[in-house]
């Protein structure tokens, strides 16, 4: 048996999510399977560090698969992006250890998200983008962010309104910078809710247009209710930057 490694990227546009679900074939697992099968001569099941929502891209999501066959890695990423759309690119892939678990073993992940502050988003990257429209006070934003990082238990944060496990987790880091129109929020942390970095741009969107004051943000983590916090922001501005491990 033989475990590979896959970095890909993907632009999650037309795409129901990572994840392959029984009433359609249009996911990105479900399409790389489809092409891996197709190689290997048989069904193969790959492992993605994590469920990116629909319309959610990757510039560095990671996925391993376990065949019982020896291949050369470089033909492997030549054969799949071959027959891949032009929207998913497998960007390497290595042999690794038989242990190795894309999901269980990641120590962290780095996400961006996009925001278009000016009247209509630039043509060429539109899909990367959350068209906002409206400008933004960055600085505030920066203040709000500050309180974010850190050790926290996000269940003001969590989408998955019937969570059962802890939603205890650590932010390492939140910047965000302004270029002209474009405001890019960077998010790196130990893992994330479900839906937790949209939840968190949409907040921050909130204060960055004065409807919501930096320090209640404090509240915000005290009263573990994801009816205060902000609004769930628009799937086509996140990325999922990278995935971390030892």
């Amino acid at each position: 048996m033989k475990n590979y490694k896959m970095v890909l990227q993907y632009e999650g546009t037309r795409y129901g999510g990572w994840q392959k679900q029984g009433n359609t074939d249009n996911t990105i697992q479900g399409r790389v399977e489809q092409v891996l099968g197709r190689m290997i001569g048989g069904p193969v099941t790959i492992h993605g560090s994590g469920r990116t929502d629909a319309g959610v891209h990757a510039e560095g999501q990671v996925a391993n698969f376990i065949v019982d066959r020896s291949l050369k890695p470089e033909e492997i990423t030549e054969y799949v992006n071959r027959y891949l759309p032009d929207d998913i690119r497998v960007l390497n892939t290595e042999e690794v250890p038989l242990q190795f678990h894309s999901r269980l073993n990641a120590k962290g992940k780095k996400y961006i998200y996009r925001i278009e502050t000016g009247a209509k988003k630039d043509v060429f990257v539109r899909r990367l983008q959350y068209g906002l429209g409206r400008e933004l006070d960055v600085e505030a934003m920066r203040q709000a962010a500050a309180f974010l990082c850190g050790t926290h238990d996000f269940k003001s944060f969590c989408g998955n309104k019937k969570m059962k496990k802890s939603t205890v987790r650590t932010i390492e880091r939140i910047s965000i910078y302004q270029d002209k129109t474009l405001v890019v929020l960077n998010i790196a942390g130990d893992g994330f809710l479900q839906q937790m970095i949209r939840i968190i741009a949409g907040t921050l969107i909130e204060v960055g247009l004065g409807t919501r004051s930096p320090d209640s943000l404090t509240d915000l983590l005290a009263v573990k209710d994801r009816q205060m916090a902000g609004y769930t922001a628009p799937a086509g501005g996140l990325c999922l930057a990278a995935v971390f491990y030892e």
